[in-house]
């Protein structure tokens, strides 16, 4: 009988365990994620090897149920964040994960722009429409059009800017019908949405969407950049040294394994990102010899201040390496010597 007794009770605490476990509470939890090579999925045509490793960095980051969240507060190196800190007022996890997702994609094309450019090559874009990211709930498009549709006509017209097309939609009457035409899935369809003007700005028409231009770059030689599932724009920096490495015949790794982070805008700029704790933690892990960090033009709050303070707390061996831009950092690797 006791025997039963305590098989049941195992039974009614593993059922417990399993049903608490998929009840998430309102915070994320970040922890330490990857150090990926980056040679393997960045592939310029005829491009030169290195002996070395440029790396991005990653956070791993979940909703928190009660055990993730218990366990965080006990580590470390793992941060939580209440649900409006990491996702906007009324955004979906499909529209969090799109705009992730695009973020990643303009962080791509920001670096093969710096890159090319600063190799003296001409850069080129071409325009393929607009891309959905958010569903304004209410409106129009809300529950007919989806985050990542690609919309690449309005009543059978095509735009050169996503400001043309949005200067069209709202030049339409209140009431007035717009067919656009779009890509989902890799299939086209066409979808009517009447203009409307939005709950909290009357004044403004529209059919109820967030975009953003949706665009491919031109270059030669060409490039890809296969990143998968990996979303954000943090490694912009790291995905334009890989890329000016492979088109530039002095290998700038000198053969050291070289990680860092930090978002790249068009101009070259070096940008903050979160997580670089998590961040220094994962790349020190992979035996990363250099880690580059946006210094923020020397901010006493900067994403390298923070990544000095846990560096040393780790007790690491990685130089960290203060950046404000491509330019520094391509600076810095022209001196160093090659590792013996």
């Amino acid at each position: 009988m006791k025997t039963k007794y305590k098989i049941g009770s195992l039974l009614f605490a593993a059922v417990v365990f399993m049903a608490s476990s998929f009840y998430t509470l309102p915070y994320y939890v970040s922890k330490p994620g990857m150090a990926k090579e980056l040679e393997p999925i960045i592939k310029v045509e005829n491009g030169f090897e290195e002996k070395g490793n440029f790396m991005l960095t990653t956070v791993r980051m979940g909703k928190a149920n009660i055990y993730s969240y218990l366990l965080a507060k006990a580590s470390k190196y793992q941060e939580i964040y209440p649900v409006d800190v990491i996702k906007r007022d009324d955004e979906s996890d499909e529209e969090y994960t799109t705009r992730q997702l695009h973020l990643m994609e303009s962080s791509k094309l920001n670096a093969i722009e710096v890159a090319y450019k600063k190799h003296g090559l001409p850069v080129n874009y071409q325009y393929k429409g607009v891309y959905v990211l958010n569903i304004y709930p209410g409106m129009p498009a809300d529950g007919k059009l989806l985050p990542g549709d690609r919309i690449f006509k309005a009543d059978n017209k095509s735009f050169s800017s996503s400001e043309l097309f949005i200067e069209y939609v709202s030049n339409k009457k209140e009431g007035e019908n717009i067919n656009l035409t779009i890509e989902r899935n890799n299939q086209t369809k066409d979808i009517s949405l009447t203009v409307a003007p939005f709950p909290d700005q009357p004044s403004k028409k529209g059919v109820g969407i967030g975009l953003v231009d949706d665009k491919e770059i031109m270059v030669d030689p060409e490039v890809t950049v296969n990143t998968e599932e990996i979303g954000g724009p943090s490694a912009g920096l790291m995905f334009s040294l890989e890329i000016y490495n492979q088109l530039t015949k002095e290998d700038l790794t000198k053969g050291y394994e070289i990680a860092g982070t930090g978002t790249i805008d068009p101009n070259g700029e070096v940008g903050p990102i979160g997580g670089i704790e998590q961040k220094i933690v994962a790349a020190d892990k992979v035996g990363a010899e250099i880690f580059f960090a946006p210094n923020e033009k020397g901010i006493k709050d900067s994403n390298y201040n923070a990544a000095i303070k846990t560096a040393k707390d780790i007790h690491t061996k990685m130089k960290i390496i203060p950046v404000d831009t491509f330019d520094e950092a391509v600076a810095y690797l022209e001196l160093l010597p090659a590792k013996k």
